[in-house]
């Protein structure tokens, strides 16, 4: 069960980052993550009642942590594919959105998954920097034209990315099975009220303010957010973080699936076979 939630959720995870990133080339990016955070909200608002739950202050403390962690980790994703290319932003952030979890699950909760799901977890980690180190190969148009610097433009927020999103998965990992869904709420609130101070602050009102023709897109993006990670909760209290972290880090096949068919960022041949890395490590991890 956790294995086929885990990949349902980086379908979706997938889609959520390619509309984020779509939006944020139309507006402002702190616009993009915060109505989409309150998009995500309202859903998580209607299924709470249905999914039921009982969180001590623990649980809503390490919701809170997941919060901090989310609002900067999305912030600079979306802000990473709408710089640069995303076939390559959003395998980057995966990889150390898996690496980071994957660590933490063996070194410190004892985790031991069995030889073949260790050989799944290598196959879909290296699909991600394969996918990653195409970027020579599947220049994209759509993207910003390259600055000189260190890294080519959306990497460096590609990485943070990646940070944020495996502190983000390690927090929601502390909470207990029996609190429900309310760690994502106390994340999405304490989320919102970060990015509109934050937003405010730095930006006034026309930081916060959403272009009209980004207005669905962002409506689309948030709600599927919440989706996977309504999904990824459900998922982790029903298997083990390891496996669950690194198969929901292959959901930059979605999201660049979703940009060679409507943005046509071509598919270089190092991406075709991170795409067959990445099937062949999740088969192995189903397997084991």
């Amino acid at each position: 069960m956790a294995i086929f939630l885990s990949l349902v959720t980086a379908i979706v995870y997938g889609a959520a980052d390619f509309c984020g990133g779509l939006a944020s080339r139309r507006t402002s990016t702190v616009s993009v993550v915060v109505w989409s955070q309150a998009f995500g909200l309202v859903l998580l608002a209607l299924v709470l009642p249905v999914l039921g739950g009982h969180p001590t202050v623990h649980d809503e403390e390490w919701g809170a942590v997941c919060g901090v962690a989310g609002a900067a980790a999305i912030g600079l994703l979306y802000r990473g594919l709408a710089l640069g290319t995303m076939g390559v932003v959003s395998p980057l952030s995966a990889v150390l959105g898996a690496s980071i979890p994957m660590l933490y699950g063996i070194a410190f909760r004892g985790e031991r998954p069995a030889w073949l799901a260790y050989a799944g977890i290598a196959a879909a980690l290296l699909a991600v920097i394969c996918v990653s180190a195409a970027e020579s190969e599947a220049p994209d148009a759509n993207a910003q034209p390259a600055r000189r610097g260190l890294f080519p433009p959306g990497v460096t927020e590609g990485l943070l990315a990646g940070v944020g999103f495996g502190l983000f998965f390690i927090a929601l990992a502390q909470t207990r099975a029996a609190a429900g869904m309310y760690p994502l709420l106390a994340a999405r609130v304490t989320s919102i009220v970060l990015l509109l101070c934050g937003g405010l602050a730095f930006g006034g009102p026309a930081a916060i303010r959403v272009a009209r023709p980004a207005l669905r897109i962002v409506a689309l993006g948030g709600t599927l957010d919440i989706g996977a990670n309504i999904l990824f909760v459900l998922a982790a209290h029903a298997g083990m973080l390891s496996i669950v972290a690194v198969l929901t880090s292959l959901y930059p096949a979605a999201t660049v699936a979703l940009a060679a068919i409507v943005l046509r960022e071509r598919l270089g041949r190092l991406q075709w076979i991170g795409v067959a890395l990445a099937l062949g490590g999740a088969v192995a991890i189903s397997a084991a």
